[in-house]
C-alpha cells in the first residue's frame, strides 16, 4: 500500500506501544530466583506499585492478565455466597461480575446505559436500602475501554460513606493507572488492581493488586482462597513465594524499566500528558461529528476518559475506515467491542504515546473519512492542533 511503509502506529486500548528501553530490558539471561539482583527488582517493582496506586497498602504481583487480578481480588477477601454489587458502566465491570459468579459469589448489577458513568446517587440509594449489609463488596472500573467512560471514584466513595455501608470498595484501574489520577488511600479504595499492558507500557502478562488493612482483615476469613492467588502464601519470607513459584523474570525486568520511565517523567506530568492528548482528540471529534455520521459514545463530556475515546458511527461501516488507516497508512485503531461491537471505533491515547503519534493518528483518520466519503466536519486535526498550541 502506498503510504504504509515506515513505523507502524498501534493506537488501540491495549496492548499499547512498548518503549524500546522496556523491550531491551527484557533481553537479559535468567538469574537466581532466591537471592541477588532479582530480589532487588521485586522490591523496586513493589515500591513503584505503591507510588502508582498512591497507597501504603500491600501490592501483589501476578503472572496473569487483568482477569487473573479480578480473581485474586475476589478470592482473597470474600466467602462463598457473599453478595457483591457490580456498578455497570460498559463491558468490564460486568465481566468482573461474571468472574465472581463462577467462584460462587452472589452477584447483583446496578445497571447503567453504555453511554453513561455510574451515578453516585443511585449507588447511595441502593446501599441505604441494604440495611442488613448483605453486600460485602462493590466492584467498579475507573475507565472502561469498551465504552470510553470515566467513573468518578472519589464521588463513589463519598456515596458509600454517606450510606454508612461497610462493603469493601474494589476498583479496576487496568485502563487508567498511569494515565490519569488515582488515589487509592485518599479515596478510600480497599482493593485496587491493574494490568501491565496499557498505561504501564509493558507486554501483556503481569497484573497487580493492592490491598489495604481492611482488605487484609477480610482476607483472614475468606474461604475462596486458592493456592496460586493466596496473599498469605505470597507474604512468605522466601522470594519465590511472592510469585507462588518461579518469578516471570524478563517481565519483571521490563516492568522495572517502565516504572523508571514513568517516574523520570513524573507521574503528575504523565497524567497531564494524557489529559492534553485526550482533549486534543475530543476537539477533533467535536468537529468531525457535526455532519451526523459519528458521535461520542459517552454523552456527558465530564465522563469521557483520558485513556480512550469511543465513537459510534451512524449509517456507515467503521470497518472500512479501520481497514484504510491500517492497510493504506499503517495506523491501527481499535474497533468497538461488547454491546457496541462493530458499531464504531476506539482511539487510544494511553501509555507510550506523544503528540506526533496522536496527531498522526487523527490526520490519518481524517484522511480516511475524506477518502471513503464519510460525512464529517472539516478541520478536526486543525482543532486538535490549535488546542495543543494554546494548552502547552
Amino acid at each position: 500500500m502506498p503510504l504504509r511503509n515506515g513505523k507502524q502506529f498501534l493506537m488501540i486500548p491495549g496492548p499499547t506501544n512498548i518503549p524500546d528501553e522496556v523491550l531491551r530490558a527484557m533481553h537479559r539471561p535468567a538469574v537466581d530466583i532466591y537471592e541477588g539482583p532479582l530480589l532487588e527488582t521485586t522490591e523496586a517493582c513493589q515500591r513503584g506499585l505503591k507510588r502508582l496506586f498512591r497507597t501504603e497498602g500491600k501490592p501483589y504481583i501476578y503472572a496473569a492478565n487483568g482477569h487473573g487480578a479480578w480473581d485474586a481480588a475476589l478470592s482473597n477477601t470474600l466467602c462463598k455466597g457473599d453478595k457483591v454489587l457490580v456498578l455497570q458502566s460498559g463491558l468490564f465491570a460486568t465481566g468482573w461480575g461474571e468472574a465472581a459468579k463462577l467462584i460462587g459469589l452472589d452477584v447483583e448489577v446496578l445497571p447503567a446505559a453504555w453511554n453513561e458513568a455510574v451515578d453516585p446517587t443511585r449507588l447511595a440509594g441502593r446501599l441505604q436500602a441494604d440495611t442488613s449489609h448483605e453486600i460485602k463488596a462493590i466492584l467498579v472500573v475507573q475507565v472502561d475501554t469498551a465504552s470510553g467512560v470515566w467513573n468518578d471514584i472519589a464521588a463513589l466513595r463519598k456515596a458509600i460513606d454517606a450510606a454508612g455501608h461497610p462493603a469493601l470498595f474494589m476498583v479496576d484501574t487496568i485502563a487508567s493507572l498511569g494515565c490519569l489520577p488515582f488515589e487509592m488511600d485518599a479515596w478510600g479504595v480497599d482493593v485496587a488492581l491493574t494490568g501491565s499492558q496499557k498505561g504501564l507500557m509493558c507486554p501483556p502478562g503481569l497484573s497487580f493488586v493492592a490491598a489495604n488493612e481492611k482488605a487484609d482483615k477480610a482476607h483472614e476469613t475468606a474461604n475462596l482462597r486458592t493456592n496460586y492467588m493466596d496473599w498469605t502464601f505470597r507474604k512468605g519470607e522466601i522470594h519465590y513465594q511472592k510469585y507462588c513459584g518461579t518469578p516471570p523474570e524478563q517481565m519483571l525486568f521490563a516492568f522495572q524499566k517502565a516504572l523508571e520511565l514513568i517516574f523520570e517523567e513524573g507521574l503528575e506530568k504523565v497524567w497531564h500528558r494524557h489529559a492534553l492528548l485526550a482533549e486534543a482528540t475530543r476537539r477533533a471529534v467535536d468537529i468531525w461529528s457535526t455532519e451526523g455520521a459519528m458521535s461520542f459514545n459517552i454523552t456527558d463530556p465530564r465522563a469521557r476518559s483520558n485513556s480512550v475515546t469511543v465513537l459510534k458511527f451512524n449509517g456507515h461501516d467503521p470497518q472500512h475506515l479501520r481497514d484504510f488507516t491500517e492497510l493504506t497508512c499503517g495506523v491501527t485503531i481499535g474497533g468497538t467491542i461488547g454491546d457496541s461491537r462493530g458499531q464504531g471505533i476506539r482511539i487510544a491515547h494511553m501509555g507510550h504515546v506523544n503528540a506526533v503519534m496522536l496527531l498522526g493518528t487523527l490526520a490519518t483518520i481524517e484522511l480516511g473519512l475524506s477518502k471513503l466519503g464519510i460525512p464529517h466536519g472539516k478541520g478536526g486535526v486543525q482543532a486538535a492542533t490549535d488546542y495543543l498550541a494554546a494548552a502547552i
